[in-house]
């Protein structure tokens, strides 16, 4: 290696590593591959269904709260893909932690060869009414879903502030 006379020959210098950096990477990716089972099986909705009260089991053995609750939120099938709902960047990033165990687990379970998990994310979404505080918004807006509680507070004289 040659010591740079200039900050262009030391910018070429770096950029060089980094394409020899790149190729080794690209090379270890190319030599590893992951083991996928052969098998012409397909995962079904019916044998999803079947084959989850085991896979929640299993987590449930383990004490892997945060896995059970993203599990028991609804799920299906759109060809070789398991569609999980998470809710919020948590609960994506714990699933995406689980993707590789789960999706062994449930490999074992079927015998299924081919087979990913995909999350569709679902943002919780604010409540665009008015947030009731105070005893007289909520009495307020008790009288408007039950005009009747109007009458009551003529008749027995109601009142939210004391």
């Amino acid at each position: 290696m040659s010591i740079p006379t200039s900050l262009s020959h030391t910018k070429k210098i770096i950029a060089e590593k980094a394409k020899i950096e790149e190729a080794k990477i690209e090379q270890k990716k190319a030599e590893v591959k992951i083991d996928e089972p052969v098998n012409a099986l397909q995962l079904t909705q019916e044998k999803l269904e079947e084959v989850m009260p085991k896979v929640l089991d299993h987590y449930k053995n383990q004490n892997k709260v945060l896995e059970l609750a993203i599990l028991n939120q609804p799920s299906k099938m759109e060809g070789h893909e398991i569609c999980f709902e998470v809710m919020g960047h948590v609960q994506e990033e714990i699933a995406q932690k689980m993707k590789p165990e789960l999706l062994s687990l449930i490999r074992d379970l079927t015998g299924v060869g081919k087979l990913a998990i995909k999350l569709v994310v679902k943002e919780e979404l604010e409540s665009t009414n008015n947030k009731l505080y105070t005893s007289s918004d909520k009495f307020r807006f008790l009288k408007e879903k039950h005009p009747a509680l109007l009458e009551f507070q003529r008749k027995f004289g109601l009142e939210t502030d004391f």
